[in-house]
């Protein structure tokens, strides 16, 4: 089982490229971070998980794609994830080609966990409309890869269009980086089944998340495509010690390839720069993972 960490990359965090040779050192598969471009003050949508108060730190994020390119820059094998990218808050071309460069020079290490984000106002203030944002993020997936894989490459969708134009470098993943949706519901199931590389979840209960990436197969069979292509990352909180070595089988069995390692008080505290303290707690996880 491939186990990554999620790190919450601010200006007060720490240096990201010893976080980054660390986590590589240790075994981890690999590095993810996380997208809040701005955070509109005096925002009114409630936060969805606790007590609906944003955590102060979101105020802070650094953009992902610098962040991994720091990571890049000093690591050669670890994966190199956003988790997750707000896709409806970006513009298409821009955000093709940095991924395309990234994944160019990292040597094929990009995995881009995506989403439609929750926080209304921010994604009216970076101009996009919010009722529309899951329409606009489908487009944007399907813009991305025209770009990343033809050499004159055009597409017209409601909220996403251009005429042919040339996009390189080009992504060294055949195809560009797998896109894995990270969204929960009966909704979101269907989306993934029909559009995505895979599914990217926080996971608290491995039977609901086995008899839900059941059913993301069974809908990926009927729209005609192999079920046995879509990958799962689950996202998965430590606790005092970390998922045991049955835990990880648990959700290996319900088809993850992969366990991320993070918590809402993991991402405060390496916000504010306990990255190390943190990347040495849950990596006894990697060598469970690895009896999995």
């Amino acid at each position: 089982m491939n186990i990554g960490i999620l790190m919450t990359a601010t200006a007060q965090s720490g240096d990201l490229a010893a976080y980054a040779r660390k986590v590589e050192s240790l075994g981890f598969d690999s590095l993810w971070i996380p997208e809040h471009p701005v955070i509109p003050v005096g925002h009114k949508t409630p936060f969805p998980i606790g007590d609906g108060k944003l955590p102060e730190h979101y105020n802070r994020w650094a953009d992902p794609f610098i962040a991994l390119t720091v990571a890049a820059a000093v690591t050669n094998t670890i994966k190199l994830g956003t988790a997750i990218c707000l896709l409806p808050e970006r513009e298409p071309l821009m955000t093709a080609k940095v991924i395309a460069t990234l994944d160019h020079y990292s040597g094929g290490r990009v995995i881009i966990g995506a989403g439609a984000g929750w926080l209304r106002e921010e994604t009216e203030v970076m101009g996009a409309s919010f009722r529309l944002r899951w329409k606009r993020m489908r487009e944007i997936v399907e813009a991305m890869r025209v770009l990343w894989t033809k050499a004159e490459a055009s597409y017209e969708g409601e909220t996403v269009r251009f005429p042919a134009v040339r996009c390189e470098p080009k992504p060294v993943q055949k195809n560009g980086p797998p896109i894995l949706l990270g969204a929960h519901g009966p909704q979101a199931l269907e989306r993934v089944a029909r559009t995505y590389d895979g599914w990217l979840p926080l996971v608290h209960d491995p039977a609901q998340f086995k008899k839900e990436f059941a059913e993301i197969r069974q809908r990926a069979r009927a729209f005609g495509r192999d079920p046995d292509a879509l990958h799962c990352t689950t996202i998965v909180e430590p606790s005092e010690n970390g998922p045991s070595v049955d835990d990880l089988k648990r959700y290996r069995d319900a088809g993850a390839q992969r366990v991320i390692v993070f918590s809402q008080r993991m991402g405060t505290e390496i916000a504010d720069g306990k990255g190390t303290e943190w990347i040495t707690r849950v990596a006894p996880v990697v060598e469970r993972g690895q009896h999995v």
